[in-house]
């Protein structure tokens, strides 16, 4: 005979590591609303459901994507189309936009790295020739 209390408790996500946390919940709702709002626990334990629930559609969704194209890691396109698959265009545009220009970001950041590290080894950061040195 298999126990099925422990079966199930294995199979069950901790809710702690199924919720977002409810301090952060909290500080976005209070980022938005007016200044002089108040914010009940209800309020904040309703939101921190609700966003979790989203979250874990959009990226199962991305997930089933990346499954069926046999790759292991979800990306930030992923995450645009499921949001378009999903009928959540409003919000797959301005994500688009965003992850463009944090692409942009990271891309200078990691050039000026780069710069800085041929600078210490002797090497301009404006050499950019592709002329081999002798």
């Amino acid at each position: 005979m298999v126990d099925n209390s422990e079966a199930s408790a294995s199979n069950d996500i901790k809710e702690q590591d199924r919720l977002l946390p409810i301090a952060n919940v909290g500080r976005i709702m209070k980022h938005i609303l007016p200044q002089n709002a108040k914010i009940s626990k209800e309020a904040k334990e309703t939101m921190q459901e609700c966003a979790s629930e989203f979250i874990g559609f959009v990226t199962g969704e991305a997930s089933e994507k990346c499954r069926k194209e046999r790759r292991k890691t979800i990306n930030g396109d992923d995450v645009c189309w499921a949001l378009e698959t999903l009928g959540f265009d409003d919000y797959a545009g301005p994500l688009k936009r965003y992850l463009n220009k944090y692409r942009e970001v990271e891309g200078d950041r990691a050039n000026q790295n780069k710069a800085g590290v041929n600078e210490e080894m002797g090497e301009p950061s404006w050499n950019t020739s592709n002329q081999p040195k002798n």
